[in-house]
């Protein structure tokens, strides 16, 4: 590792739908930044923000990053708001307030001292600049936007799009839903991700793209970028697909831990990735000297972490993810939620 890099450690998760965790599993393994790509909740309810705040709080990281997504329809005022002014029957105000929360309340729970001090951060759109506790400077692009039909939060239908202004030298982008084409397949097979938004990141190439949405999609892999991206990106034009590389599917993640659970020594083979932290998170490492060290400004890692799953594995693995970032200098704009 050259001297102006620093190696930082990210546990990465989506998707948690106000479920309860062991909090013992996360606090105990350090990170430098916990981010959650949103749907904190399942029915935007102020119970599951809590929990989920919870979550957040027990994780060993200096640095919590969080944006929404569609299920976190009251983080969405103006969503919320109708939501509310077209129920039939009307809807009492109080009752309203009693399981979801006034209006704006869900975004101020992540701005109380109490989350502040945790090292929370939410995320609106945008890009957000930061310094860790050691030493990195991290520039992340963060858009809770996916498209829909339906009248969800934080949504916008997709004949019309949605811009994703990302720039060149962000490190890290983290979205709800993913980009057309990588780890966006439903079950029926059909490609859930938006387009604008791969468009923006291969033109950008950012080290991390993070995401969650299609909880089917759960995986990672590293994209490498054909050396001249189109006018109109595609994944179907602009992913060198014989230099790229999946490290992980669902599919392939469930047949594998299935021959583990068969024979435990199965599970000591694997190079390409590994299990770790007692099995409780997915690992993947790409520094110097790894075998899927990142090429700048030629590979992104995609990552889907969505973490729940179907009746017959509510569970999936949230992600640890070993990424060089540039060190920082006096140059590097400082924004609150970074080294306090």
């Amino acid at each position: 590792m050259s001297d102006s890099h620093i190696k930082t450690r990210f546990l990465i998760l989506s998707d948690t739908h106000g479920m309860k965790f062991s909090s013992g599993n996360y606090h105990r393994h350090h990170v430098d930044v916990a981010i959650h790509c949103g749907d904190l909740t399942e029915e935007s309810k102020i119970a599951e923000f809590q929990t989920s705040l919870n979550l957040l709080k027990n994780i060993n990281a200096s640095l919590k990053l969080v944006i929404a997504g569609n299920h976190d329809f009251t983080l969405d005022v103006p969503i919320f708001k109708r939501k509310v002014a077209e129920a039939e029957p009307s809807l009492e105000p109080h009752l309203v307030a009693k399981e979801y929360g006034k209006f704006g309340e869900a975004r101020e729970l992540f701005e109380k001292e109490e989350a502040e001090n945790a090292g929370i951060v939410f995320l609106d759109e945008g890009t957000h600049r930061f310094i860790l506790k050691n030493g990195a400077a991290l520039t992340v692009y963060a858009s809770s936007y996916t498209p829909s039909l339906g009248d969800w939060g934080f949504h916008y239908h997709p004949e019309e799009g949605h811009q994703f202004p990302i720039q060149k030298g962000t490190d890290i982008v983290i979205t709800h839903g993913p980009p057309k084409g990588v780890m966006d397949f439903t079950h029926s097979r059909e490609r859930a991700g938006c387009p604008d938004l791969f468009a923006a990141v291969a033109r950008t190439c950012p080290r991390l793209h993070c995401f969650g949405h299609i909880h089917e999609g759960w995986g990672a892999r590293i994209v490498t970028w054909r050396e001249k991206i189109s006018n109109v990106p595609s994944y179907f034009t602009d992913i060198d697909n014989t230099k790229s590389v999946v490290i992980e599917t669902l599919k392939r993640f469930r047949q594998s831990k299935a021959d583990e659970d068969k024979t435990e020594a199965a599970s000591k083979k694997s190079n390409e990735t590994k299990l770790c932290a007692e099995g409780i998170f997915r690992y993947v490492s790409h520094c110097t000297g790894d075998e899927n060290k990142l090429l700048e400004e030629r590979q992104t890692l995609f990552i889907n972490a969505a973490i729940q799953g179907d009746e017959e594995h509510p569970i999936q693995l949230p992600w640890l993810v070993d990424i060089e970032l540039d060190k920082a200098n006096a140059c590097n704009q400082v924004r609150k939620g970074g080294e306090v």
